[in-house]
């Protein structure tokens, strides 16, 4: 403690730089115009030069220099961007520090089978680095019915790929569907197109049909399972091919394209959804933790 006093006393300029107005000061450099960082900040023209110059004064140096028009960073304007997003990141760390290590409670995730070792270990990271004290329970499920659980308040939170105008979220990550296959399976276009199916109400089933159907390739079906674990053994085993989004793929499977004779795939969203109006003050700390952290596109519904 000693030490960390003396640090503090250690400010032989005597300056203290605001946090809002630094913030600023890098959203004109990224953005390389005060009138483009007053769009992004939501701010006028006026308003981003005032602060600069509020900014300017607490140094007491110019931070830019007029080219034209147009203004450019100064000798000292650079100096201060070198260490800027450094003093931000610490600055921002240390809030989220002593707002979330009080933060506990329990929570309870949800996430689709094919997520639930890509996108759902990152989102538990975000979580657990935010907020280590939390209890979280996990249920892994189809989306549709991980859907029906959250209306009926058996579930906190989910990742899912249906879309509701009841839930409160936004869409967490976009990926590709593709065709994909064992490494070592080749498929004979001669042949009817031998699927590997997810028994149950799921979207790439339909996408994939759909794709088929529209450009007229034959197929049958040559395994169907309701589990995901099933359903790779069976890709492995050179049964045939799936569709699912991109995120299972693992290196000992290939994609199949166009090129292969088969028709493209569209993309599909995962969402983040809560209820708008839920109980538990948790659910709305932990989910802020991860608007900020995937920085969401919020679809407000409710």
């Amino acid at each position: 403690m000693q030490e960390f006093k003396e640090l503090l006393s250690q400010n032989p300029y005597n300056v203290n730089l605001d946090i809002e107005l630094l913030r600023t000061f890098l959203t004109i450099a990224e953005s390389s115009s005060f009138s483009t960082a007053g769009a992004k900040l939501n701010k006028t023209q006026p308003a981003i030069s005032q602060q600069m110059q509020r900014l300017e004064h607490q140094l007491g140096l110019s931070l830019f220099d007029k080219n034209g028009r147009t203004k450019r960073l100064s000798i000292h304007g650079q100096k201060l961007l070198q260490h800027a997003y450094q003093l931000l990141a610490i600055h921002d760390e240390t809030i989220r520090s002593v707002y979330n290590s009080s933060i506990t409670g329990h929570l309870r995730i949800g996430a689709p089978f094919d997520v639930s070792d890509t996108i759902l270990p990152m989102l538990l990271s975000h979580i657990v680095k935010a907020a280590p004290n939390i209890d979280i329970e996990i249920k892994i499920e189809h989306s549709a019915m991980l859907m029906d659980a959250l209306h009926r308040g058996e579930i906190d939170m989910i990742i899912s790929t249906r879309e509701d105008d009841k839930l409160e979220g936004g869409i967490l990550k976009t990926s590709p569907i593709v065709w994909f296959c064992s490494e070592h399976y080749r498929y004979d276009r001669r042949m009817p197109l031998p699927l590997i199916l997810a028994d149950g109400p799921g979207l790439f089933a339909k996408f994939a049909l759909k794709a088929l159907e529209e450009h007229r390739i034959p197929w049958r079906q040559a395994f169907l399972s309701s589990n995901l674990i099933a359903i790779k053994s069976a890709i492995h085993a050179g049964l045939g091919v799936t569709a699912r989004g991109i995120e299972a793929l693992s290196p000992d499977m290939r994609i199949l394209s166009e090129k292969d004779g088969l028709p493209p795939l569209p993309q599909i969203s995962y969402y983040l959804w809560i209820r708008p109006r839920a109980v538990n003050p948790f659910v709305r700390q932990a989910y802020n933790i991860l608007r900020n952290s995937f920085e969401i596109d919020e679809i407000r519904n409710g």
